[in-house]
């Protein structure tokens, strides 16, 4: 069962951190372990490498959001670091690269400057870590970028892996109906009433209808984690690299980012993009997912042309899902993606 508050965390935050610090530590002689601000699209960007082995295939987060940073996610993920080098980024407008540039030094926002700015976090990955090629991972809000990534510069990219794939405004359709009808399982009487309120389609709604629509969706149960008070919450107050500072600057730089980009978030078509690929496409999606819903992602990847392709359901898992079941995904990228990389 889901949380119902982070109090505990809280208190034991300072515990939490370190013991998360042990579980970061990487020792092995080969090991790849750097966190610095490089010159992304004219301003100073964070990115942080880690990896048991720098020869290892470098694996590229392109997080969601907006601008949700999955930096603090690391513990939950240190054992990818066997397989690859992981790579977090956090995006113009987000976390501790919105931390250094505030919104008048990240200016305005929008899909194609993410996209572009991907490209060169990634050219600026191989050139340094010198290989020839990455795994590229895009989530949630994240699969926007990283498909247009994919689509664009093929040749930088070993293989595309979505999850949590944003598709187009059906998405958003269904993931209101699913929602909607948890809802009324519940019972959930101010949640039922603003749904109703907004209404069914997407495009009538506001920034302020939207965010109000999420804050309830997170109250739906589902046997898989929630999102906000199983994933992100803890994950952000057990984070021994997240001081207060960054986590302040974490919510301004979704506020501001999700103002940014909300009209093109909810208008964005994947199939627009196109549907042929010159690189392997892959689709992890999680089998409970109410935000980015199985059933949309499915019916996109069946119409996607590329030299190989799978989709696969992430069990007991959401939004979210490759940490919400990060094991399971792991497994998922060894035995899948990772035989192409040699």
């Amino acid at each position: 069962m889901s949380k119902t508050n982070v109090l505990p965390d809280l208190m034991l935050r300072i515990f939490n951190q370190r013991k998360n610090a042990r579980k970061l530590r990487l020792l092995s002689p080969n090991r790849i372990l750097e966190s610095r601000y490089i010159t992304i699209g004219g301003i100073e960007q964070w990115i942080s490498i880690r990896g048991e082995d720098r020869r290892n295939p470098i694996l590229l987060f392109i997080h969601g959001g907006p601008a949700s940073s999955y930096s603090i996610f690391s513990p939950l993920i240190r054992s990818w670091e066997k397989h690859f080098t992981i790579v977090q980024w956090d995006q113009r407008g987000s976390g501790k690269t919105y931390s250094r540039n505030s919104k008048d030094g990240v200016g305005e926002i929008n899909f194609d400057l993410l996209v572009r700015d991907g490209i060169e976090v990634a050219k600026y990955l191989l050139q340094s870590l010198q290989q020839n090629k990455l795994i590229l991972i895009g989530s949630s809000v994240g699969s926007i970028i990283g498909t247009q990534m994919a689509k664009r510069r093929p040749d930088l990219f070993h293989a595309y892996v979505g999850t949590d794939q944003n598709v187009n405004i059906e998405g958003h359709k269904l993931s209101y109906r699913m929602n909607l009808d948890g809802l009324r399982a519940a019972g959930c009487a101010k949640g039922i009433r603003l749904f109703e309120q907004i209404g069914p389609d997407p495009a009538r709604w506001s920034l302020e209808d939207f965010d109000h629509k999420n804050r309830w969706m997170v109250k739906v149960v589902t046997p898989a984690p929630n999102m906000i008070m199983d994933l992100v919450l803890p994950s952000m107050l057990a984070s021994p690299n997240h001081n207060f500072r960054d986590i302040l600057a974490y919510f301004k730089g979704m506020n501001y980012s999700l103002g940014q980009l909300y009209e093109e978030l909810i208008t964005f078509d994947a199939r627009k993009v196109g549907l042929k690929y010159e690189l392997p496409y892959f689709i992890f999606q999680g089998d409970t997912d109410l935000v980015t819903p199985v059933d949309t992602a499915r019916s996109f990847f069946e119409d996607i042309e590329a030299p190989c392709k799978e989709f696969a359901l992430v069990p007991n898992a959401g939004h979210l899902a490759c940490f919400a079941s990060s094991e399971y995904f792991l497994d998922l990228l060894v035995q899948r993606v990772l035989p192409l990389t040699r």
